[in-house]
């Protein structure tokens, strides 16, 4: 998920604006990065409202707060048509109500855009950092696991142990880690918009695909010995919840992988739209939970999954490691970019050509009713 930010009422709005004349599919990032809202500096055009209590400038109406898009806030080569446009269908004025369809995409490809300007070394660190985290998740499943083999059949003790699926995912959200399959969707945004170019965007999913192995296999290495030898879970253990992980044909395998992609990109879009911390942990909880007690296949857990097998179970062989590595690898990139990132992108573009033609129709309908007044 993208690196999500508190969205109070009081929080900076940026948004990118679409240069519809140039080219439709274009996002021009706004060069300002003055704060369009400035609730100690209430516009010139509230002169009425200066002998009001002066106790409402300091604690301003969430309910009310109107996020403004300036005009030093878009590109010099933005016609005013556009920017009419691009005001009407970012708005987010209330605080209360859901974000608006075009706000969230907004937000997302800021998120991204800021991701591209990282540095190689703070990419890799913060994606090694997600790869350790994520690993919590396996280390509680496999605990609970081998305490609910003792009393249930096995295949519901793996059932009820994929509950705890999550832990791992909220530490990384939250914490604002780089983990691969929130960012698949959040960092095409940019490419597919052509604000930065398709190497750039290879390159950047390299480094953050190599964290979070990285990060994982360090895990797998040493928190699962560490399991194992305060008898937490067994090897039996791993090798039953990795054959779980592995025991299907590659086709089935990468069809999870593309659904678990597209829920992990749902996610990241729903975690945007969250205006607190609290919603966003309930939004995680409930697709990463649902991930888990499917048993869809999630690259960057699964990596650690059947690496821990590797290391210390008899059943996974490395080539059947890397193998499976790459499938869900490709599945989960597909299900993110194609089915969140490429159809919400297209809906924002034909909402911003809808309401462009909308404002050009009511345009020549006011000229030819002046027209009309004149004879």
């Amino acid at each position: 998920m993208p690196n999500n930010k508190s969205n109070d009422s009081n929080t900076p709005s940026h948004n990118p604006i679409h240069n519809n004349d140039a080219d439709m599919n274009k996002v021009i990032v706004p060069e300002s990065d003055v704060d369009p809202i400035n609730n100690d500096n209430v516009d010139d055009c509230h002169d009425e409202k200066k002998d009001s209590d002066p106790s409402d400038n300091e604690e301003p109406d969430e309910l009310q707060a109107t996020e403004v898009l300036d005009d030093e806030d878009f590109s010099e080569d933005i016609s005013d048509e556009d920017k009419a446009t691009i005001k009407e269908v970012a708005s987010d004025d209330n605080a209360s109500a859901p974000k608006s369809y075009a706000s969230i995409l907004v937000e997302q490809v800021i998120d991204a855009k800021e991701t591209f300007n990282r540095s190689l070394g703070s990419l890799f660190t913060s994606a090694f950092t997600a790869g350790l985290e994520i690993g919590i998740s396996l280390f509680m499943i496999l605990s609970a696991f081998a305490l609910l083999s003792d009393v249930l059949p096995r295949e519901y003790a793996i059932v009820l142990a994929s509950l705890l699926y999550p832990i791992g995912f909220i530490i990384v959200v939250i914490g604002q880690s780089l983990l691969f399959t929130e960012q698949t969707s959040l960092l095409s945004l940019p490419v597919l918009n052509k604000i930065e170019p398709l190497r750039k965007l290879l390159r950047l999913w390299g480094i953050v695909i190599a964290g979070n192995i990285v990060g994982g296999c360090l895990f797998a290495a040493l928190m699962i010995g560490l399991g194992i030898n305060m008898q937490l879970f067994t090897v039996a253990d791993i090798d039953a919840y990795a054959q779980h992980v592995l025991g299907f044909e590659w086709w089935v395998i990468f069809g999870s992988s593309i659904l678990a992609g597209w829920m992990m990109g749902v996610a990241a879009w729903l975690v945007t739209s969250a205006r607190d911390t609290i919603s966003r942990i309930v939004l995680v909880s409930l697709i990463t939970g649902s991930i888990g007690f499917l048993g869809l296949h999630h690259s960057i857990v699964g990596n650690i999954e059947v690496f821990s097998a590797l290391m210390y179970g008899n059943t996974v062989s490395l080539l059947s490691y890397l193998w499976f590595l790459v499938i869900v690898l490709v599945g989960n990139t597909i299900g993110g970019v194609v089915f969140v990132a490429v159809l919400k992108n297209r809906t924002f573009l034909f909402d911003f050509e809808k309401i462009k033609q909308k404002t050009e129709d009511d345009k020549d309908n006011k000229i030819a009713r002046m027209n009309t007044h004149q004879r």
